[in-house]
């Protein structure tokens, strides 16, 4: 395990690094350049997100990979009216509205969401309508207000349009496997969902497969050995090696009211960022997440590698002298309906840590987020030590193998370190 462990640190040493490199090749704006200035009023950026979490999970129950495109959606409509009311510092991600800085950012940020909301919740509609008109009563009537309302609007209306016919919700299925390798439904709801994530049109990325990797180790291979086996002991569901904590943190890291919204939401607040610096990091935080998990369920969909429940219990299939099968094995986390490598959670993480350590510059902000399942807080020393924990989460729940997570990262950090050299970047 040292070994395999010594190779993830390595996968993440070097792509952090690639993304904090390409951070300081540019001019940014300090993230604390108003930190003077205590607001007086709650950042409407943080409002909406918090609203926009309570739409996508609280009551519509998107699971991560249909989150994903939710939260990217709002936040770039946001980011675009934020951005445009203050004269356009960033490269626009989709447009810039007319503006000349007197208008309401609050008024634009609560109708820009609201608007991205209503078009994904229909069935939301008098729930978000309420919702709307309490954040603009707390903005008083003025031109200043209906000009933000406009700005909003056509920032919202230009991300319904980008997004209509993207693929979402298509009618794509797993491949249904019968040899050692492929993958099949796994116990105990044998289920196949999601698989139009693979196919969905990116937000920023080229192509959905412009990472590809080489693909999950050979079944004969020694590091498939290793794999399994590591998997096999320390992720059952009656592991007597698996200690609290790694118990703990697998049940956090899979919980699906997650943990990164409450993480983003505690940095933009801790470090005192106003609404057009928190606007941005959460725009580029969602958008890299969203082509993060498209890119590794469209290389879950290229692979089709059989999850470790499958494989621990056919090990006497796979041709390897190293592995032994156990009928009875099963894993202490519920597997997911779609085949192991990579690693979405790990490709996702990655993705909005990595985004993270560009945005401030650094590697060692703490933080922490509470999880209902697992009853537990989880407290990070920074960036790249959440994606470490997660890896391991993964594993620990016998749901992935380290080779799906450890690859998984690299295609979120690498999502990541193409969207920060081609987006969100300075104008002057």
């Amino acid at each position: 395990m040292t070994t395999q462990g010594g190779m993830a640190r390595r996968v993440l040493g070097a792509t952090l690094a690639a993304t904090l490199t390409v951070g300081a090749a540019v001019a940014l704006d300090p993230p604390t350049a108003s930190a003077a200035r205590v607001p007086t009023t709650e950042n409407a950026v943080i409002v909406w997100d918090r609203n926009a979490q309570t739409a996508i999970w609280d009551v519509a129950g998107q699971q991560p990979q249909v989150q994903a495109r939710s939260f990217a959606m709002v936040h770039g409509a946001v980011y675009d009216a934020v951005n445009a009311i203050a004269g356009t510092p960033y490269q626009p991600y989709l447009t810039a509205p007319p503006a000349n800085g007197t208008e309401s950012t609050g008024a634009a940020v609560a109708t820009a969401a609201h608007l991205v909301l209503d078009a994904l919740f229909p069935e939301q509609r008098a729930r978000l309508r309420t919702q709307y008109d309490e954040s603009l009563a707390a903005i008083p009537d003025s031109s200043a207000k209906r000009r933000g309302i406009t700005v909003g609007a056509r920032a919202a209306a230009a991300m319904i349009a980008a997004r209509r016919d993207d693929g979402a919700f298509g009618d794509q299925t797993w491949r249904v496997g019968s040899q050692p390798g492929q993958w099949r439904p796994t116990p105990p709801t044998f289920t196949d969902t999601g698989a139009w994530v693979g196919y969905l049109k990116p937000f920023l990325i080229p192509s959905a497969s412009m990472f590809r990797t080489s693909g999950p180790p050979a079944l004969t291979s020694d590091r498939y050995a290793r794999d399994l086996n590591e998997v096999k002991t320390i992720g059952s569901a009656t592991s007597t090696v698996r200690t609290l904590d790694q118990t703990q943190a697998a049940i956090w890291w899979h919980d699906r009211h997650l943990g990164e919204w409450e993480i983003k939401r505690q940095l933009a607040t801790t470090q005192r960022l106003n609404p057009l610096q928190s606007a941005r990091m959460f725009a580029m935080v969602d958008l890299a997440e969203a082509d993060a998990t498209t890119a590794c369920y469209n290389e879950k969909a290229r692979w089709n590698f059989w999850r470790p429940v499958t494989a621990v219990q056919l090990a006497d299939t796979d041709g390897n002298p190293a592995t032994v099968a156990d009928p009875t094995w099963t894993p202490l986390l519920v597997t997911p309906p779609h085949p192991d490598f990579t690693s979405g959670h790990t490709c996702f993480t990655a993705a909005s840590m990595s985004a993270l350590a560009y945005f401030f510059g650094r590697d060692d902000i703490p933080f922490s987020a509470h999880s209902a399942d697992s009853g537990t807080t989880r407290s990070f020393r920074g960036f790249s030590h959440a994606i470490e924990e997660v890896i391991g989460a993964r594993i620990w729940g016998g749901i992935h193998t380290r080779t799906a997570d450890v690859q998984g990262a690299r295609i979120g950090a690498q999502v990541t370190a193409y969207v920060v050299r081609n987006h969100f970047r300075p104008r002057r």
